[in-house]
């Protein structure tokens, strides 16, 4: 069966910097885009960033656009999220996700799921 298992969430201070991994297994990691999303207490799916399985390109929201950046080891089956400059704001619990399709944005388009961890960014 397919697992995606993130690891690297933590308490960090605001401005500082954390890189999560999602690992993949049962799938073949290589055709499909992989996508970052994250969902603070209170609010909905938000999009951050996918990278596309073929030419790895890449696509963020405005809100992490320069802060954040998407890639991925298809030797490793893993994708990364690399966070700098963490504000308060970023605070919430960030899954991967796996899509069949050509990078998209909307949640209801990836078919599997990681857990989640969790992100606190706090003084």
């Amino acid at each position: 069966q397919v697992q995606l298992v993130e690891t690297g969430g933590g308490l960090v201070h605001p401005g500082g910097s954390l890189r999560l991994s999602c690992a993949a297994s049962g799938l073949r990691f290589n055709l499909y885009t992989m996508a970052w999303f994250r969902q603070a207490p209170g609010k909905g799916l938000e999009f951050l960033a996918n990278i596309d399985y073929r030419d790895r390109r890449t696509k963020y929201a405005v809100s992490v656009r320069g802060r954040f950046t998407i890639s991925r080891d298809n030797d490793r089956n893993t994708v990364y999220l690399e966070m700098n400059n963490l504000k308060p704001e970023d605070t919430a619990v960030y899954s991967c996700a796996a899509s069949g399709r050509s990078r998209p944005s909307d949640a209801s388009q990836y078919s599997y799921w990681g857990q989640g961890t969790q992100v606190t960014v706090s003084s």
